[in-house]
């Protein structure tokens, strides 16, 4: 018995007591990593969660802001057509020049948390992907500010107002989930796109073609589009090492 003692207590070494306190530490430190990680990833989560909340808030609002112009609007017509009549007897007084005039309200100017200023210019809707953003504007188009702007929603890139000829170039993140423009790479050619603008004009759009770019390549915003209305959505791709490019045309 005493043998098999001593020969535990032997075996024990200075070495061993070392390498058990090293593999000890990096136990707790590969704890302290996962649990580092894990807070990381559920704060990232829960921040892109408020992100699509702010999101979706300026989408209801600027839809909001479009059905009240487009009532206005239609209430207008109305009132101009029953009285066309008074309205041609008053020309011949000179009445005409007081006659109320259609006019599109610009969208409100709102300050993201970093202090750039933006405008919602227009609605983005793709349904086979179940895409339903509102679409940013800001004021200097510096890269801080888009960077600022696209963590809340879809951000105009380059290119004319929206629903305009030319080609109107739109960006977003890829969260690799199904928020903002995580889906865009798997649209296909025939899918369609919604753009809806500020004076409730609703346009679609057919995706006719889809391809990468490295980041450094911004020939997809040539606006180059021969007097057609054309759109392009711009991504990564999952690896973040490359660029996604949707290219559609107005139908």
């Amino acid at each position: 018995m005493n043998q098999i003692l001593v020969t535990k207590k032997l075996y024990i070494t200075p070495e061993l007591k070392r390498k058990k306190k090293i593999y000890k530490f990096y136990f707790f430190l590969s704890v302290f990593l996962v649990f580092a990680l894990i807070s990381v990833y559920i704060y990232a989560e829960v921040d892109r969660n408020k992100s699509e909340e702010t999101s979706q808030a300026i989408l209801d609002e600027f839809n909001q802001e479009v059905d009240t112009t487009t009532a206005d609007s239609n209430v207008l017509i109305a009132v101009l057509n029953d009285n066309s009549e008074d309205a041609s007897s008053d020309n011949s007084s000179g009445a005409s020049q007081n006659q109320p005039q259609k006019t599109v309200n610009s969208s409100k100017v709102q300050t993201t948390s970093d202090g750039f200023n933006y405008t919602t210019i227009a609605t983005i809707n793709i349904p086979k992907i179940g895409v339903s953003y509102p679409i940013l504007d800001g004021e200097t188009d510096s890269v801080a500010e888009t960077e600022a702007l696209l963590k809340i929603s879809p951000t105009k890139f380059w290119g004319p107002n929206p629903n305009e000829v030319g080609n109107f170039c739109i960006v977003g993140h890829n969260y690799r989930n199904t928020k903002f423009f995580s889906k865009v790479p798997t649209l296909e050619n025939g899918d369609i796109i919604e753009i809806t603008d500020e004076a409730g004009k609703t346009i679609q759009y057919s995706v006719y073609d889809k391809y990468q770019v490295v980041p450094e390549d911004v020939s997809c915003t040539s606006q180059l589009t021969d007097g057609k209305k054309e759109i392009t959505l711009i991504t990564c791709t999952n690896d973040s090492k490359m660029r996604v490019i949707v290219k559609a045309r107005a139908i």
